[in-house]
């Protein structure tokens, strides 16, 4: 057994003690390729009618058109939707969303990410979240959230009206369906480097210890 100390608390680490619950793992894992598909089928969607003065690459969407994009996006939709509520509710239900992700204190964040870029902050156990961490899953959840419900109200504008409406119209939604997609490739990208840099965040991931 092996003990780490954050801030002024000291939390034991016992050595192969399970860090990811198999349900955890399962969802981690399908949601990041429901999230992968959607992406790239979501930028061939956008190249078909931009927002803004750019499109993205071909060589980096997802189905070739605007009607074979629109059926992987919409595959992927119900996949992730599906996962997202198993995997949230479980996340409530067991409690591990409260204990993983809660408290987030704003003067904790800043001193993680200072510490982040000074080289100071510790991965010695990785069964326990930094505040910096803790931000950004408890973001990428409400990310989701919102690029799911926007999405919604774009593809069906007239049988979710009042979703639409909440949205501020149609033509505003896009736009916030396009922010929070842009939030989840950030996030994306920091969680990615973060565990290539840390690499036994991916073998818990995997095996879940």
């Amino acid at each position: 057994m092996t003990v780490q100390t954050i801030s002024t608390q000291t939390i034991p680490v016992h050595d192969g003690a399970t860090i990811h619950p198999g349900w955890v793992r399962i969802g981690h894992w399908i949601n990041a390729i429901a999230m992968i598909v959607m992406i790239g089928s979501g930028w061939q969607i956008y190249n078909a009618s931009p927002l803004f003065d750019f499109t993205f690459p071909r060589g980096i969407t997802l189905g070739e058109w605007l009607g074979g994009a629109l059926l992987w996006h919409f595959a992927a939709m119900w996949l992730l939707v599906v996962n997202g509520i198993v995997y949230v509710t479980l996340g409530l239900v067991t409690g591990r969303f409260r204990r993983k992700l809660l408290p987030i204190y704003p003067s904790d964040v800043l001193h993680d990410v200072g510490a982040a870029f000074t080289g100071k902050l510790s991965h010695d156990n990785i069964s326990v979240y930094n505040s910096v961490q803790k931000l950004l899953y408890a973001g990428v959840l409400l990310a989701g959230a919102v690029a799911v419900f926007s999405g919604l109200s774009i593809w069906k504008p007239v049988q979710f009206q009042e979703l639409t409406a909440l949205f501020g119209g149609y033509d505003f939604a896009r736009y916030v369906h396009f922010a929070a997609m842009a939030c989840i490739v950030g996030f994306l990208v920091v969680h990615v480097t973060l565990a290539i840099l840390v690499p036994t965040t991916i073998k818990a991931m995997v095996v879940g210890k």
